[in-house]
């Protein structure tokens, strides 16, 4: 497959009569988005807001993130299977807002959903503090339930930045790069003296509001398999899921993997990218060998030098890592775990629920027990009434001065496991 991703250098976002993108400003008429939004029944009302990087401004309790893309022509449209027809994506031109983002908040649906601060401390730990933000407040109808209300609001924000992305398809890129995945018998051909070396991307599917989805598919629904790189930069991989906010892959990460950005960059010089391979994370024993069986076994028949296993979440899916991690070891192909830890505040607990002498190249992305303390903001972009109870906070997170005191947990992106973020160690 091959994918020529156009860039259109997003400098400000605007509200406007007219929706459009002049000069590096994206001009948003918000009643147009309003009635898209509110097509949707279950969706009572919807506010726009801009958060501008350098703004005194929280956004919280933060759900998704979206970059606003288009496909300008080839293969099929965005986000394939959730708001466009299942066509298989990755292949054509697509056009991408970069500096832009649309981000979804409103009442909570799960404990496990975050902060954006674009300014001070907190705004250190989260990438979506140096974009500028479109953010859709959503209120549901009083009927829903938690799972009707996260897929109204998933589909929106979907539907919000697949209309922002069309505004691009007459605007010359800034910059276009071209990505190129070869089949696997044609690049053992093309690069025959590099490392063979793949990624296998664990995606959170562990339900009760831990899903992602592949081509509208909930990811538990399906046994490990092959997905071309490209096809996440047309939105093939959507998060719908709750888990913790420091290392959730919001679909803005699923849209610009930096693993896969690495791989493609390194790809013909130093190695041969050749396969990128997809699992699930389950709650139950007998799943979690299912898949990490699939997986070490589709390795194997790949005849893979190394391999590269992002995770997503913390606690039970450590079983999965570790797992995956010792079956592909015990193939004979070399791993490298990206993670993070939930070491306690002072570090000195154990980082993961499980372990393996053969888990010993690990790139991990940050403590997410780590405290830190948030000073008030002169604005709120959605509401600070759920503060102390997403994942991160505590009775008495918020003093009287209005400073919030937080587990970095809190903070979107803050410890992501697609080393999405400024904090590392080897």
């Amino acid at each position: 497959m091959k994918l020529e991703l156009g860039y259109i250098d997003i400098k400000d976002i605007k509200f406007s009569d007219e929706s459009k993108i002049k000069d590096g400003v994206l001009y948003v008429n918000a009643e147009e988005l309003k009635k898209l939004v509110l097509s949707d029944e279950h969706i009572a009302s919807v506010s726009f807001d801009i958060a501008r990087p350098g703004e005194s401004v929280r956004i919280t309790p933060v759900k998704d993130v979206i970059e606003p893309r288009a496909k300008i022509s080839g293969g099929g449209d965005m986000f394939p299977g959730i708001i466009s027809k299942v066509e298989t994506v990755g292949s054509g031109k697509t056009h991408a807002l970069r500096g832009a983002a649309v981000v979804t908040v409103g009442k909570i649906v799960g404990f496990q959903e975050g902060i954006v601060d674009m300014k001070g401390p907190g705004a250190e730990y989260t990438p979506f503090s140096k974009t500028f933000n479109l953010v859709a407040d959503f209120t549901p109808q009083d009927s829903l339930t938690a799972h009707e209300y996260e897929k109204a609001i998933r589909m929106a924000g979907f539907k919000i930045a697949y209309a922002l992305g069309k505004l691009s398809a007459d605007i010359t890129p800034d910059e276009i790069k071209t990505y190129e995945y070869l089949p696997i018998m044609d690049g053992a051909k093309a690069y025959p003296d590099l490392p063979r070396v793949g990624y296998v991307l664990m995606l959170q599917s562990q339900g009760l509001l831990h899903d992602t989805y592949v081509y509208g598919v909930d990811m538990k629904q399906s046994l490990t398999t092959m997905i071309s790189p490209t096809e996440t930069m047309d939105g093939a991989i959507v998060s719908g899921n709750c888990v913790s906010a420091c290392d959730k892959n919001t679909t803005y990460h699923h849209q610009n993997n930096p693993v896969v950005a690495d791989l493609f960059e390194r790809h013909g010089k130093t190695l041969n990218f050749a396969a990128m391979i997809i699992t699930n994370e389950n709650v139950y024993l007998a799943d979690k060998q299912r898949s990490s069986d699939w997986t070490a076994k589709m390795v194997e028949y790949l005849n893979l030098d190394g391999v590269i296993i992002s995770q997503e979440g913390f606690g039970n899916p450590d079983t999965d890592l570790i797992m995956n991690c010792a079956k592909i070891e015990k193939t004979g192909t070399h791993t490298v775990l990206i993670t993070d830890e939930y070491a306690g505040r002072d570090g000195g607990s154990q980082s993961l629920a499980d372990a393996n002498p053969l888990a010993n190249a690990v790139v991990t992305a940050g403590n997410a027990n780590e405290l830190i303390v948030l000073p008030k903001l002169d604005r709120v972009i959605g509401t600070l009434d759920f503060t102390e109870k997403i994942a991160g906070g505590f009775a008495g997170s918020v003093d009287k001065n209005g400073n919030i005191t937080v587990e970095i947990q809190a903070i979107t992106g803050a410890t992501n496991e697609l080393g999405f973020n400024r904090l590392s160690a080897r």
